[in-house]
């Protein structure tokens, strides 16, 4: 039995993980062995109480097969201080230093590219999740003045780096892809770059039967947009990783399409749709709930069902040929409406 928490946050994030948690619940009733549980952590219980998550809750999530987020974010929280708490808590508290984002191109019609027909695109980049300009180190000097000083410090260790890298080069060989790309900006930020190089030259030349390459970031977002069919797995800083995986997952049909999951392996993954929490359209039945279930994919094939991870994915490519869909994505249905007839396929 593979046990999952399910933490549904803010704003939309509660009407997509409804429609995940509804597909999880169909293929339970097929006969998978999953149970779960949700978890209230989110902007209503911290303006209630204070409290965003404790020491001991991420004690108590540690002890389950995975976690599934629906989305974190309420407007009535300015400073998103409950947001931080409870995704960089989860992150650092488990060490989470894969971010996995896949993009695959399941409807040409929904690509901006007119090269879409023909090309086919699937890219997953592996984004290292705990280092990097995101690390928080830096300050601010003579704030509120003309002659203010802000300063973000990149740390790269020799360890996140391997280790990122390792990951990717371990992911392509056992899905069989040809490549791996390194994307920095060695040529601007020499340090930093040339760590990255060396460790992506020495771990990568133990995986002979993987091509390798290392491309500027600026280069690959332009090649992105060119010639995305050439691209396999990337691997890349926090910073630009962050920027690359928002520009492949636009080339496929947008963020509502799109699965992530920070994961280390042998703890709980953390399973989320990148959409946010959008709540402008919270409550109007217009949430697309796909990326959400594509992550119940992700999800599934990180627990080792790959068989039902693949019917969650043909069940969603389905919906979208037959514009089974809400309205972003050219449909007339509403949120609830996508996820019963998923359900329906799937079952």
């Amino acid at each position: 039995m593979k046990n999952i928490a399910v933490i549904p946050g803010d704003g939309i994030g509660v009407e997509v993980t409804r429609e995940a948690v509804r597909v999880l619940d169909t293929l339970a009733a097929r006969g998978l062995p999953l149970a779960h549980r949700t978890f209230d952590f989110g902007a209503e219980r911290y303006l209630r109480t204070g409290s965003a998550i404790t020491d001991a809750e991420l004690d108590t999530l540690g002890g389950f097969d995975a976690i599934f987020l629906g989305a974190i974010g309420d407007p009535r929280v300015p400073d998103h201080a409950h947001a931080r708490a409870i995704l960089l808590g989860m992150r650092f508290h488990f060490d989470l230093y894969i971010n996995l984002r896949p993009a695959r191109l399941m409807d040409p019609a929904l690509s901006p590219l007119r090269s879409a027909d023909t090309e086919p695109i699937d890219i997953v980049i592996f984004r290292e999740n705990t280092e990097g300009v995101y690390a928080g180190l830096g300050g601010r000097l003579r704030r509120g003045t003309v002659d203010e000083i802000a300063i973000e410090e990149d740390v790269n260790t020799y360890r996140g780096v391997e280790r990122i890298i390792r990951a990717a080069f371990d992911y392509a060989v056992r899905h069989q892809r040809r490549r791996v790309t390194l994307t920095d900006k060695a040529n601007a930020m020499p340090n930093a770059g040339g760590l990255w190089r060396r460790v992506f030259a020495e771990v990568g030349a133990s995986y002979r039967g993987v091509e390798r390459e290392a491309v500027y970031a600026d280069a690959l977002a332009m090649d992105l947009v060119r010639r995305p069919s050439r691209y396999d797995v990337i691997v890349a800083p926090n910073l630009f990783g962050d920027l690359l995986s928002d520009l492949t997952a636009a080339l496929v049909g947008g963020l509502g399409l799109a699965p992530s999951a920070n994961l280390h392996p042998g703890r709980p993954g953390l399973f989320e749709p990148v959409h946010g929490s959008a709540p402008d359209i919270a409550g109007t039945g217009r949430a697309n709930p796909l990326a959400a279930i594509l992550t119940v994919a992700l999800m599934l094939s990180e627990l080792g069902f790959e068989e039902d991870a693949g019917r969650v994915r043909h069940a969603v490519e389905s919906a979208l040929q037959r514009r089974e869909t809400t309205p972003d994505l050219g449909g007339a249905l509403r949120t609830e409406e996508v996820g019963a007839r998923l359900c329906v396929s799937i079952a």
